[in-house]
């Protein structure tokens, strides 16, 4: 064996081990801090639409069972807790299939990257046109902020805002139904 055998030898194992070291480094990513944040539209809140059905949402695994809904509204309403990441539930119509009447989020979603703990300010800051509503102040002590409806779609996000923190509590895709 000549001298330059060994040396040979100890270039190509320290080049193994470099491009296994770097190989492991560029693999392993940095932790995500956080999930992304689902986006709420005036039709929309993720992947759940005004109008779907019960049992579409179901498979597809966005809400929980089918449950009874506000009694105020009758003996026939039905509703659905949203599923994680998403915080929340669907309100349903009364006819059977049963489809998607109103989505209210109570976290997991942001409409323009305004969510829950927003103040009158900065959804006004990202909703120009946003509209306040003082008269829920005193029976559900929620002041709602109500987007303009879309020129095509429609719809509307309205943010109920707590008269005691001076925060987003919840958000309505295009309402928010009150039961209690």
């Amino acid at each position: 064996m000549s001298p330059l055998r060994p040396s040979l030898l100890l270039a190509l194992v320290a080049a193994v081990v470099a491009a296994g070291a770097l190989a492991i480094a560029s693999s392993a990513s940095a932790p995500a801090t956080g999930a992304a944040v689902a986006k709420i539209t005036p039709i929309r809140v993720d992947g759940v639409h005004l109008g779907d059905t019960h049992a579409d949402l179901r498979s597809r695994g966005k809400v929980g069972r089918l449950r009874p809904g506000c009694e105020l509204g009758g003996p026939n309403t039905r509703s659905a807790q949203l599923l994680d990441p998403l915080k929340g539930g669907v309100n349903y119509t009364l006819t059977n299939p049963r489809k998607v009447d109103n989505i209210f989020i109570t976290g997991g979603a942001k409409a323009r990257g305004v969510g829950i703990g927003a103040t009158i300010r900065q959804i006004k800051a990202k909703f120009p046109h946003a509209k306040v509503d003082h008269s829920t102040d005193q029976v559900f002590q929620l002041t709602l902020v109500k987007t303009p409806k879309r020129p095509v779609s429609g719809g509307r996000i309205t943010f109920g805002v707590s008269t005691h923190t001076h925060k987003t509590t919840i958000i309505g895709v295009p309402f928010i139904a009150f039961c209690e």
